[in-house]
């Protein structure tokens, strides 16, 4: 073993099995390769992480209810392919996150479905520029601003304010990240074994850190149609007691549902009588297609008072490339904050601060608004093409967001997103946003890439799919070399 890579925690045959999902092509005889192809999908996804040990061969073997042999073969295949290590007495772990060389394909042919993430906004460079200038005046200074730059957190504030919900700025605490600023308020409002109310399907990085933070997730359905159940999320918060939740009722991931103003109303209520704190994530209210965000239901603060932490972030309204969040809380929680943080990072870096700044001038309105129109392009373009190479397919068309919650026409999600890059696309298979797995009829398809390569990424999903299924006169799809 490369003495750099530190062994780590034990994946269970059962969880693997779970995350696996189904893994195997309909009437497929390569089990063995289908299963390899499977396991390197989720080690590229982050879901297996370097130094993760497996499962010894016999438990697997019993958990996925095929043979030893089979087993064998799809390690051998990946050792072969430097992914899986192994030794004696130490068993079999993951060596590294690279990709299979499987031909002339390379990484950077893939068209990458399974980030919901588009480029810079317009204008990122002149905020740069402007952010450059403004430096000067920082340097001097030792860097640190644990809450955040002033200037950036009044800009928040006013954006918070404008929507129904008045904000000052000791109430925002800058963050690396929407992801980052859950994971404070995980750390400080649970502690090991506690309940978290989580949407069924959601996020998957949530998911995660729930997880990794050693808590328990409990799942609440959220209809792919008819949205929240509040009868649902009233008897999960009487039964099962949870400490802490975490929920999008923004464009929500992956589903792009929006909960109406009624229905936070309620929700804030049910969250009131319970005394359950929760982080209201609103990464995408920005992406609103159907109007301006500040003319939008009000956050689900406005209902829930100070239960409701409410994180947002620059990642996909402006650049995913920023890495900045921030948390919107009482002034006194956000103090209790500081000491859980101090272990996370000491504060986000200064320049993106003044980039961010800058673009929430108000005249970014008009960006933010461009960016919308070009977003809700996208979008149809990505309808248009389903709608013709994949008549089967059934969604809801999303009045924000980005990203269309599929649903396909038989379990097959999981040999959808292997065989898909075999075929030149990256996909997250609809197990990945389950609290537990499953999801294996449902596929997000996010429409962040250019609108004149979504016709092309489509034709390959429609013949990933095909092939999944059993079609063998559907042609392979030719993947340009670049």
């Amino acid at each position: 073993m490369d003495p750099q890579i530190p062994l780590g925690s034990r994946i269970s045959g059962p969880r693997l099995a779970t995350l696996l999902g189904e893994w195997r092509r309909r009437g497929s005889r390569q089990g063995a390769a289908d299963l390899a192809a499977a396991v390197e999908l989720h080690v590229l996804d982050g879901q297996l992480p370097i130094g993760t040990r497996l499962p010894a061969e016999r438990e697997l073997a019993d958990t996925l209810g095929v043979s030893r042999t089979l087993i064998g073969a799809a390690l051998d295949r990946l050792r072969e392919d430097g992914l899986l290590a192994s030794r004696r007495g130490a068993g079999t772990w993951v060596a590294r996150a690279g990709h299979r060389d499987s031909g002339p394909r390379t990484r950077a042919d893939l068209l990458d479905l399974a980030r919901a993430a588009p480029p810079a906004l317009p204008g990122m460079m002149a905020a740069v520029e402007a952010a450059r200038w403004e430096l000067a005046e920082h340097v001097g200074g030792n860097g640190y601003h644990t809450g955040g730059l002033p200037r950036l957190r009044e800009r928040i504030a006013e954006r918070y304010t404008a929507r129904g919900l008045p904000t000052t700025p000791d109430q925002i605490m800058v963050t690396s990240g929407a992801y980052s600023a859950f994971v404070l308020c995980l750390r400080m409002l649970t502690g090991p074994g506690d309940r978290v109310l989580m949407e069924q399907p959601t996020y998957p990085n949530a998911i995660d850190a729930v997880r990794a933070s050693h808590t328990l997730p409990v799942p609440v359905a959220v209809d792919p149609v008819r949205g929240w159940d509040p009868a649902g999320i009233e008897a999960a918060l009487r039964q099962a007691a949870p400490r802490f939740g975490y929920l999008v009722v923004d464009f929500q991931n992956p589903t792009g549902l929006r909960l109406d103003a009624a229905g936070r109303e309620r929700l804030g209520g049910l969250l009131a009588r319970s005394r359950t704190p929760v982080v209201a994530d609103e990464s995408l209210v920005e992406l609103d297609y159907e109007g301006d965000p500040r003319l939008g239901p009000p956050p689900l603060a406005a209902f829930g008072g100070d239960l409701v932490l409410t994180v947002g972030s620059a990642a996909k309204s402006h650049w995913g490339g920023l890495r900045l969040g921030w948390i919107r809380a009482s002034s006194e929680l956000l103090d209790r904050l500081l000491s859980p943080r101090f272990a996370v990072d000491l504060g986000a870096p200064v320049f993106e601060q003044l980039v961010l700044a800058e673009l929430l001038e108000p005249e970014g309105y008009a960006a933010l608004a461009q960016r919308r129109t070009e977003l809700a392009a996208q979008r149809d373009t990505l309808l248009a093409e389903l709608r013709t190479h994949c008549p089967e397919w059934t969604f809801q068309v999303p009045p924000g967001g980005l990203s269309l919650w599929c649903r396909l026409p038989e379990p097959m999600s999981t040999r959808l997103a292997v065989s898909a890059a075999n075929h030149g696309v990256q996909l997250a298979p609809g197990s990945r946003f389950g609290v537990h797995g499953g999801l294996e009829r449902w596929l997000r398809l996010p429409f962040g890439l250019p609108r004149e390569q979504l016709p092309e990424a489509v034709r390959r999903v429609a013949a990933a799919a095909a092939s999944v299924r059993g079609c063998a006169d559907v042609p392979a799809v030719h993947v340009p070399v670049t």
